[in-house]
Formats: structure tokens, sequence, C-alpha cells
């Protein structure tokens, strides 16, 4: 665990992962309320993911821009200290029983806001404080504190709602909330690389230039966004598996989350332990069929037993895939736009609730194991299909080769190279083509 050796790394850890524990708790709390604010209606779930994925989706551009001009640091606890005041807002409504389907339509916008602004900045720091090198160890940690929160925080939710009432939930998380923000306060300033000041339009479009010209860098993102919008919207449905397929109510969630997050522990382990891949296409692909394959399975389970290890194990393979292939993008993007970029990496993270909504659509007309079934049919179909078209992807691994020895060069030494007519970038990668 070689990023651990950076004390400001581990101020960054702890807060990310005292955040995402508060932020899973709220998510099976929140479920849970629109599931029954709205008479058992899987739909309702749907438009809960759409109110937060269309506002990260309209933000992210403006969120990247913003994390490339002001200092990180600042824009995280500002960020932070917002959703605070959010979450404060549905404790209150909560503890005066006024609380309607609507408050959290809008409460989960608000943060759909708000997300867009903290995670490109978060990112960024951890890359200017381990270094290229440490990333991959470092991205692998950053997954399992959030996996790991995901087995702690519905289950420690489910107890608390099962035991007393959901207000503590919530206390609980405000608690945890200004722990996170305790340990931002211990992280340095983060300053982002300006090479030119520039309008606020101009630099929105450059991280869509960059994108749009970089062959590798754009198959990546492609390539992640399959399995975001089709298959991982699944997670929004366990409480209708839970409620309706297994009959197995609020501790049933709990359990099913917690497998769920267990596994996805299991899969950051399993990409920290071994290092940096020097194979990333076989990985990426192997882990995305294994993904869909135990997913397919996991819907058509008759058995909430038998269905556990598989939704364990499909979560395994859904972090190997998502923490190969976001590091192999921070390795190849330049520091001068890695806001940006994230950002767009952050639209691409909304599609899984934007696609919650056909996906829920789909369970109110069919089932919640059709529903999930197919989309996990589709996801292989179509990764397989953009492997099979797509040279960039095939050759991403050389493409990786070289990022690592321009780095060892000497640090920003490497550019994917870009379609004809762009500029040209100092180490050019023949294979990126």
């Amino acid at each position: 665990m070689v990023s651990m050796r950076h004390t400001q790394f581990r101020w960054l850890y702890a807060s990310n992962a005292l955040f995402f524990f508060a932020m899973n708790g709220q998510f099976v709390v929140r479920s849970y309320l629109a599931y029954k604010l709205t008479d058992d209606s899987p739909f309702a779930l749907g438009l809960i993911n759409l109110a937060v994925a269309l506002p990260m989706l309209l933000m992210s551009p403006i969120g990247g821009v913003v994390s490339d001009r002001i200092e990180r640091r600042k824009l995280v606890v500002i960020g932070q200290g917002l959703i605070v005041a959010n979450e404060l807002t549905v404790l209150l409504l909560l503890m005066t029983n006024t609380l309607e389907f609507w408050h959290l339509l809008v409460m989960v916008a608000f943060m759909g806001c708000i997300f867009p602004f903290i995670m490109p900045a978060r990112q960024a720091m951890t890359v200017e404080i381990v270094g290229r090198r440490e990333l991959s160890n470092a991205m692998a940690l950053m997954m399992g504190a959030m996996n790991a929160a995901r087995v702690v925080a519905p289950a420690l939710a489910g107890f608390v709602i099962y035991l007393v009432r959901i207000e503590w939930t919530y206390a609980i998380a405000v608690s945890v909330y200004a722990a996170a923000l305790f340990c931002m306060f211990k992280v340095n300033r983060s300053q982002p690389v300006r090479e030119e000041k520039k309008s606020v339009y101009h630099d929105m479009l450059e991280g869509a230039r960059y994108v749009a010209k970089t062959p590798s860098v754009r198959a990546l993102m492609i390539l992640s966004i399959v399995p975001m919008l089709l298959a991982m919207p699944f997670q929004s449905l366990l409480v209708v598996f839970a409620e309706d397929v297994w009959d197995t109510g609020s501790r049933g969630l709990g359990i099913l989350q917690a497998a769920a997050g267990l596994g996805g522990v299991a899969g950051s382990v399993y990409v920290a332990w071994h290092g940096e891949s020097k194979r990333l296409l076989r990985v990426m692909v192997g882990s995305l069929v294994g993904f869909a394959a135990t997913l397919l399975l996991f819907a058509l389970s008759p058995y909430f037993l038998l269905a556990l290890p598989l939704l364990l194990i499909s979560d395994a393979f859904a972090s190997i895939f998502g923490t190969v292939n976001g590091t192999a993008i921070q390795l190849l993007i330049p520091d001068h736009v890695r806001g940006r970029v994230m950002s767009l990496m952050m639209m691409t993270f909304g599609l899984t609730p934007l696609g919650a909504l056909p996906v829920s659509a789909a369970a109110e007309a069919w089932g919640a194991p059709v529903a999930v079934g197919g989309a996990a049919v589709v996801t292989v179909l179509l990764s397989l299909l953009l492997v099979v078209l797509s040279r960039s992807l095939r050759e991403i691994d050389s493409t990786a080769r070289e990022a690592r020895a321009a780095e060892l060069a000497g640090p920003s030494q490497f550019m994917p190279l870009t379609r004809p007519g762009a500029p040209a970038a100092p180490v050019q990668a023949a294979s990126a083509q």
C-alpha cells in the first residue's frame, strides 16, 4: 500500500471514506422512503435517480472548469458544507413528520448539482499527492474505501431503521459528514495548473475537444459508459428484489447492499494487491463479461441466499473494471485538463441514475428480474462489439506503457496522439490511432 506513505493522502483517504460512508447510509434510507412514500412503486426509485442524474449531467462541465480554476480544497470544503446543510433539512422534515416525495426529489437534485464540483477536485488532488506511478494503488485504495462504505453503511442504516427510527440514520450521517470535513482541513491547499487565462466557455470546450481528439481516452470513456448506463442501475432496484421478489424487507435490503459492497471491496483489494496490470484490455474485458454474467444469474435466482454470493461476485467484477478503467484514463490525461476530463467522467457516472429510469420502467412493466437480466445481456454484447470495432481499445496496453515510460522520464511528458491537425504532444503514442 505504497500510497499510504503520503501523510496528505492519508487525510484525503480518510475524508473520502467518511464522506462515502455517510452518503451510502442515506442511499438506503432515501430509497426506502421513496418506495414507501409512493405506495411501493418501483418507478419512484427511477424518478429519484433521475432527479440526481440530470443536474449531474448539466453541471459536470462547469464543475470541471471550476476545479481547474480555483483552489481545490476550498471547493471540496464548500461543497461538503452545502451537502451537510441539505441533509439537515431532510432531518428536520423527518423529525416534524412533514417529509413528502417531492421533498426527496428536490434534495437529491441539489446534491446532484454539488457532486460535479466535489468529485473532479478530489480525484485531481489524489494525482497531485501520489503522482502517476502510484496512481493505480491510490485509486484502488480509494475504491476500496468507497466499497467498504457500501458494506458497513447500508448494514448500519438498515439496523438503525429496524431498531429505532429513520431520523437516527440522518443524525449519524451529519456527524460523519462533519468528520469528513475536518479531515479535509488537514489536506494542503491544491492549486490547479493553469497554462493561461481563458474564458469559461473556452475552458469547457477544451476538455471536450481533448477527449474528442484523443482516441485512446475517448474509447476508454465510451467503454465505461456501457455498464454505467445499462447494468449499474440495477442497484436502485435492490429494494424491489428485497421487498417483492424474496420478501425480506428492510433487513434483506441492507444485506443485499452489504453483499454488493463486500464484492466491491474484494475487487478493489484485488487491484491494489496485484498492482498495476500490464494487460489492461484483458482485465477490463474479462471483468465486464464476469460482471454481466453473474448479474444475469443474480436476477434469475429464485432464492435470496443463492442471490447473495452472485451479487457479491458481480460487484467484485464491476469494481475491478471501474478501477482499472479509471486508472487508465487518469494515467493518460495531462494535468492542465485533468479537472475538465474528470468532470466528463462525472457525466458518465450520472448516466447510472439516468439509466435507472428506463430500467425501473421495465421493472414496472415486466418485473425486476426481467429488467435487470435483459440489461446484463445487452451490456456484455455492446461492450464486446465496442472492443471489436475500436482499434484504440485493442491497443490500449501499448499506449499505457508509453505513458508510464514518459512519467519515469519526467512529469507531464506524455499525451496520447490526437487526430491529424491537433497540436503535437511532447511524446507521441503511435498506437493510439
